[in-house]
């Protein structure tokens, strides 16, 4: 476990200060979750490490390389896989559409079944808040989102629910699906 306690205190440092979607909840509670939702496919600490620091390079000016000084090589791998090229240059709403592509292509071309459960973990932690805040705003939510399209951000998530697949059989991957339906309807 010290691994892992390692991780979330470093995630907790990188992420001090830091809201979370406009709101006033402390950034740390969404790689918490996803942790823990990892934590529920597998006692892999490195996927479980992994998890907690998913977005400290995307949000945090972390390097990558300190992600592997620090956690590994297999940790840094995985949080490689969940890390997009935001492309800071530009407006985020313009370069959304192809960052997720990118992303979606890491998933795609994956046979690592630990970058599908770090992924998962990420995702169902904001498919929850995302089901939370359309229940009690309905689709006036997206206007907070760099993508405001919801039929966007539909193809998005459903991707997501086709690329991981292989996890069909965990509670979590389950969770997800039912949560994407219940946002955007059961689509293809």
């Amino acid at each position: 476990m010290e691994l892992v306690s390692e991780a979330i205190a470093f995630a907790v440092k990188a992420h001090d200060g830091m809201r979370r979607k406009k709101s006033e909840a402390p950034y740390i509670l969404h790689p918490m979750e996803a942790a823990v939702i990892v934590g529920t496919m597998t006692d892999d600490q490195n996927l479980i490490a992994a998890a907690a620091l998913h977005d400290v390079v995307e949000d945090a000016n972390i390097t990558i390389n300190e992600i592997e000084e620090k956690f590994g090589k297999r940790v840094r791998e995985l949080v490689e896989s969940e890390t997009e090229d935001k492309r800071a240059d530009l407006p985020p709403e313009s370069t959304w559409r192809i960052r997720k592509e990118e992303s979606l292509a890491v998933l795609k071309n994956t046979e690592d079944i630990g970058v599908l459960m770090v992924w998962l973990g990420d995702k169902l932690a904001n498919m929850r808040a995302i089901y939370r805040d359309f229940k009690a705003e309905g689709i006036s939510m997206w206007q907070r989102f760099n993508q405001k399209d919801p039929d966007e951000q539909a193809w998005y998530y459903r991707s997501i629910v086709k690329l991981t697949k292989a996890l069909s059989d965990t509670s979590a991957w389950l969770e997800y699906k039912a949560l994407t339906e219940l946002v955007f309807g059961k689509g293809e």
